[in-house]
């Protein structure tokens, strides 16, 4: 079983939500034959604080647009790893320096990735 066609429509709109506020490093894993919790994990990662917060702000919108609200959402406080519990996906934003010392990506490197539209694999190597 894969990732259904609505936690497909989150992720690409989240995907492009942080992408619009300049998000590194946009990953989406398809984590459903992993997990019962959850189809989706999307990975982002921001230079400071403020750009974690910018890109939370700006997904909360997008999926808002969409009729889906987070259930759950930790680290806002701190601003240096968000994530936003959708059920059908959880969003990771993380400060660029968790992102390299969790290396979350290597965790669900078994997981098939989802395809992004080109514009949304924004890496830290692009001007």
């Amino acid at each position: 079983m894969s990732a259904d066609a609505r936690a497909l429509e989150l992720t690409r709109a989240a995907a492009d939500a942080a992408r619009d506020k300049l998000a590194n490093d946009v990953l989406a894993f398809d984590v459903s034959e992993q997990l019962a919790i959850t189809d989706v994990f999307l990975l982002c990662s921001a230079t400071n604080d403020r750009q974690v917060k910018a890109i939370q702000d700006a997904i909360e919108e997008r999926l808002l647009d969409l009729g889906a609200k987070p259930i759950r959402r930790e680290g806002e406080r701190e601003g240096r790893w968000v994530l936003l519990d959708y059920t059908d996906i959880v969003v990771h934003i993380q400060h660029a320096e968790e992102r390299v010392y969790y290396a979350l990506e290597r965790l669900w490197s078994d997981c098939p990735t989802i395809e992004l539209p080109e514009g949304l694999r924004r890496s830290s190597g692009d001007a």
